[in-house]
């Protein structure tokens, strides 16, 4: 199946969904331990440690995703920024924002620096962009 608007997005699902949601289930658990423990000191130490470790668990699984995520974005920039200059021997307008830069990505050599310059100068959203996309370029790269 070819990619397009409606099927580009990417979800683990075993990281999306299940893993978001043991995550959320560890914590809510744990602060429901940590509230029952109060005033017994024989269990508030180590009920407060598994809060303080599922809050851990909550910012590696954010950063996790957020760092590569980043990254990613940096490089998506870069590779966007030199097929523009191949394209149209100038540079990416730097009114783009990363957002908008994604979404252009999407869109065919054709395209792309004509649509690139309507999205820098009426600031378009990165949905309005890739639903004005007609001949669209598959990212299968991503993560």
């Amino acid at each position: 199946m070819s990619q397009n608007f409606n099927n580009h997005a990417r979800f683990v699902p075993l990281y999306h969904y299940f893993l978001a949601l043991l995550v959320l289930l560890v914590f809510i658990g744990s602060c429901v331990n940590l509230y029952h423990s109060w005033g017994d000191s024989n269990r508030f130490y180590s009920a407060s440690l598994l809060v303080a470790v599922s809050v851990i668990m909550i910012l590696t699984a954010y950063f996790a995703r957020s760092f590569p995520l980043k990254a990613q974005d940096r490089a998506i920039r870069a590779e966007e920024n030199l097929r523009h200059f191949v394209l149209t021997g100038k540079l990416l307008d730097p009114r783009l924002q990363i957002g908008q830069i994604i979404a252009l990505r999407f869109a065919g050599d054709a395209e792309f620096p004509k649509l690139a310059k309507e999205a820098a100068e009426k600031n378009l959203d990165s949905k309005t962009i890739k639903k004005a996309i007609t001949q669209w370029r598959e990212d299968n790269d991503r993560v």
